[in-house]
């Protein structure tokens, strides 16, 4: 709504859904304002992003490294296209100006401040939904999915379709605060969420997340909240016991068929090739100063999280079209290091391996219903019968064509369709 502040629509109970202002019921009025729910919006001074541009032109570089493939890391070349790019084209104001186009909010829950997106749809059956990222990830990677999700109409879909978003950032990501004492593990970030959400006024909700959004949404599973239907699971955690001592064994069991075989393999190279940044953040956070110090440094260790979206990367800095643009990367690692958020982040792998809430792809035992996609380039691609042992109640399995990791980030349509399939079963009736 033109000419209307952000405080001011929130005194009158606005939200805004694809360029639309719409009042919000009462009973979300008077929960937005006990206890209060703060207008927040983006705006970082020229002189910082001055600073970080002289960083990046002032890289010292290592040498160009000693193999051909990614072996020993994320290639020279790469992060000097990035730099290059970085430093004379890119333009954060633009996801800035992306940001402040939505409606962001900051509440306190536990003694910290939480930054969220709140996307109200404008058709009045939609579902509630809270999605969670995870780490390298920011709610930088949701952007593509909150036009499509709550104003379906527009985007090929029915008002039936429709969802309100709710998108926080995790304790110590992006613009929510950084805790100053330990503790703020998967289950006590779920119990947040569910605060969040009761706090909008949302009495029956859904939640999504891949990642550590996995490890919080799987938690918030387990706890069942009043008015929590359904979750969702880019990433779901149905490694079977059997599997998880075959992989500490280094050998396969016989009988698996191609799909366990193929989540093996997969398991199998991840735990040999791609743990070096998790063991480092389990272990010793704090010691990674020279990603707050450097913006290259920062930006590698993002990059080199798995090997399939590193080799994307790579490829997107080389000038091939994929999933994720230049931009796209950049948005991410910007607001990263902007915000000072590089250890502080890393903290959450140091707390859940302090305060354990279970491995990553360990089976949880939840009992409330589950959807499932499951992505080829994904860590590992659960097979379906995984999932149907790890969630009894699996409501929708489905195994995309393409995309890894980052699935909303790098296959929003996709994705969105999902979303869409994945709960339709628990819509009402109109």
């Amino acid at each position: 709504m033109p000419g209307i502040s952000a405080t001011r629509r929130e005194m009158l109970g606005l939200a805004v859904a694809g360029g639309v202002a719409t009042l919000l019921p009462a009973r979300l009025y008077a929960a937005a304002n006990e206890p209060a729910i703060r207008p927040f919006s983006v705006s970082f001074p020229d002189s910082e992003l001055a600073d970080l541009r002289q960083r990046v032109l002032a890289t010292r570089w290592p040498d160009r490294e000693q193999v051909s493939g990614t072996s020993q890391g994320v290639q020279l070349a790469t992060m000097q296209q990035l730099a290059t790019y970085w430093a004379t084209e890119y333009d954060w104001r633009k996801v800035e100006s992306r940001l402040n186009a939505l409606p962001n909010f900051i509440t306190e829950i536990d003694g910290l401040d939480i930054h969220f997106i709140h996307v109200r749809s404008k058709h009045e059956n939609a579902m509630p939904m809270i999605v969670t990222h995870g780490w390298p990830g920011s709610i930088i990677e949701q952007l593509k999915i909150i036009g499509p999700l709550t104003d379906p109409t527009a985007h090929g879909g029915a008002a039936s379709d429709a969802f309100h978003l709710v998108i926080p950032s995790l304790p110590g990501y992006g613009f929510s605060g950084k805790p100053t004492a330990v503790g703020w593990n998967p289950p006590r970030i779920a119990k947040a969420w569910a605060v969040l959400m009761h706090r909008l006024g949302y009495t029956e909700y859904v939640a999504q997340g891949g990642d550590w959004g996995n490890a919080v949404t799987e938690n918030m599973a387990l706890q069942q909240p009043p008015g929590l239907l359904a979750i969702h699971t880019n990433m779901p955690a149905t490694v079977p016991m059997a599997i998880s001592a075959s992989l500490a064994a280094g050998s396969p069991p016989k009988g698996l068929s191609t799909d366990e075989l193929n989540a093996w393999n997969q398991l199998d190279y991840f735990n040999k090739n791609g743990l070096g940044y998790a063991i480092e953040m389990n272990n010793r956070p704090q010691t990674l100063y020279s990603i707050v110090d450097s913006p290259i440094g920062l930006a590698a260790w993002m990059i080199d999280h798995d090997d399939r979206s590193e080799k994307l990367i790579a490829r997107v800095f080389a000038g091939e079209s994929e999933g994720l643009s230049r931009d796209d990367v950049l948005d991410n690692v910007t607001l990263y290091w902007l915000t000072n958020t590089a250890i502080s982040s890393a903290r959450l792998y140091w707390d859940n391996a302090h305060h354990p809430s279970g491995g990553f792809f360990d089976v949880r035992g939840i009992k409330i219903p589950v959807a499932v996609t499951a992505f080829p380039d994904e860590l590992y691609t659960a097979p379906k019968n995984w999932a149907e042992k790890a969630y009894p109640k699996l409501i929708h399995y489905n195994k995309a064509p393409k995309g890894g990791h980052f699935a909303a980030w790098e296959q929003s349509e996709f994705f969105c369709k999902e979303m869409r399939a994945s709960f339709k079963s628990l819509r009402k009736p109109t």
